[in-house]
């Protein structure tokens, strides 16, 4: 089930190991509280586990790293981040209680010991972090008014602190309201499923100052 993973991402036997968990994790509370699509369960490692593994190719985490998933839902993408960089700390952050549940148990039946589940909204969450990743929650506009306060100025990855955010399709309006510039990633270049033609990462720095790359 994890070939599509060890495809592009070279694993230890650990990692593996909670890779191939999250199949019975995710269908088992799944079947209690409907986080993932019922007819989308049989994609969990394309469109869910994969997909969030995306930010991992634009960025490298460095050991020691914050990073605040904002709108976690049932765990993407910081599920599947968590188990591919175990030295840094996550914290996933949802309104909703029922999806903080799933990721509490998902987490722990993992063996994942460095994921906080915070049920609250993210202007209430206290902290600074050194990246701020989302999938598909809000545009982009919002995650910059809700959390652009939180990002410490500091670089403990590959990239300069920022926000990492899995989006789709045309962003050209969509980043623009946001007055932010940085790069955009096309998944496709890292992944060949079809499901990625439209799939992007993209990363807006803290300090607008580094990239002199419009969006």
């Amino acid at each position: 089930m994890i070939d599509v993973i060890t495809r592009y991402f070279d694993l230890t036997d650990e990692q593996k190991n909670r890779f191939e968990a999250l199949d019975s994790l995710y269908r088992e509370w799944n079947a209690r509280i409907n986080v993932i699509s019922r007819k989308d369960i049989d994609s969990l490692y394309v469109n869910h586990v994969l997909h969030s593994l995306a930010i991992a190719k634009a960025c490298t985490f460095e050991a020691g790293a914050r990073v605040l998933d904002i709108g976690c839902g049932g765990g993407f993408p910081t599920i599947p981040l968590a188990i591919l960089f175990p030295q840094v700390e996550f914290t996933a952050v949802d309104s909703i209680g029922k999806k903080i549940k799933v990721v509490e148990a998902v987490a722990e039946g993992a063996s994942l010991g460095n994921v906080r589940a915070i049920n609250a909204r993210v202007e209430s969450v206290s902290g600074s972090f050194d990246y701020v990743i989302s999938r598909a929650v809000a545009q982009t506009d919002m995650l910059k008014k809700w959390c652009w306060n939180k990002i410490a100025p500091t670089c403990k990855g590959s990239l300069p602190s920022g926000m990492l955010l899995l989006k789709g399709g045309d962003l050209t309006e969509e980043l623009a309201a946001a007055s932010l510039k940085g790069t955009i990633y096309d998944i496709s270049q890292w992944f060949e499923e079809p499901f990625f033609e439209t799939k992007k990462v993209v990363f807006l720095p803290k300090n607008q100052n580094l990239f002199e790359k419009f969006l």
